[in-house]
């Protein structure tokens, strides 16, 4: 059986603005595998965001086959998307999005029963993900009372709870000091690591990116490897 989370062949994305063609993505390919981190680099509009929102499934592309976790959900319908997306895919962003009116667990829980868990199993599983990001003392606090780096660790436990098979970051640390930056992106590589996660993380940190197994460099719509160094 393959450890591929993600597979991704020959993905075009091409947009029609004011009567021209616009190709964003020009045949890219990619594979991210069980507790892999994979780097994705390159300047802003080179079609990072827009190779993550199809990783996601929150975006179709105009041709190419996107496998996750082995299905393969190119032609899936809708409702087929959002259950793959909801089973299988976290994703952490560079705002951590929590619900500010929710404490950490409760918004580590909300996912879950989303997803049909009860409310009793639930709650376990967000304690038992706190205390994997060094919150569990902290699970009784709304986010305007946690600092910006425990906030950034409530969401990716959040983007964990469901216990999916890949994980799609964009710019997990990109609103953080580098010192914090550090301490979350070290945290945030040993969880992909235990729980074979596999994480494609767009960052425009190349030290962080460096620390990858792999990077990817977005270049005139197509991706190129480049070895860690």
């Amino acid at each position: 059986m393959s450890d591929a989370m993600l597979e991704m062949t020959g993905i075009v994305r091409r947009f029609e603005q004011g009567g021209a063609v616009l190709e964003v993505l020009r045949g890219a390919d990619l594979t991210v595998r069980a507790g892999e981190l994979v780097a994705l680099v390159g300047p802003s509009g080179a079609g990072k965001s827009t190779l993550l929102q199809i990783a996601g499934l929150l975006e179709r592309p105009t041709a190419g086959v996107v496998r996750v976790a082995g299905a393969d959900v190119s032609d899936a319908d809708d409702a087929t998307r959002t259950a793959i997306r909801r089973r299988s895919i976290g994703f952490v962003y560079q705002f951590h999005h929590l619900l500010p009116e929710f404490t950490a667990q409760e918004n580590i829980v909300l996912p879950q029963m989303i997803a049909g868990v009860a409310k009793r199993v639930a709650r376990q599983r967000a304690d038992d993900l706190l205390r994997m990001v060094g919150l569990d003392a902290r699970g009784s606090h709304r986010p305007a009372r946690l600092s910006g780096g425990e906030q950034q660790r409530v969401a990716i436990a959040r983007a964990l709870a469901n216990a999916p098979s890949l994980l799609v970051a964009d710019e997990p640390t990109g609103n953080l000091d580098p010192h914090t930056a550090e301490a979350v992106f070290a945290m945030l590589s040993a969880i992909v690591r235990q729980a074979r996660v596999g994480a494609l993380v767009a960052t425009h940190n190349m030290e962080l990116a460096r620390r990858m197994d792999r990077i990817l460099e977005m270049r005139d719509g197509l991706l190129v490897e480049h070895a860690p160094v």
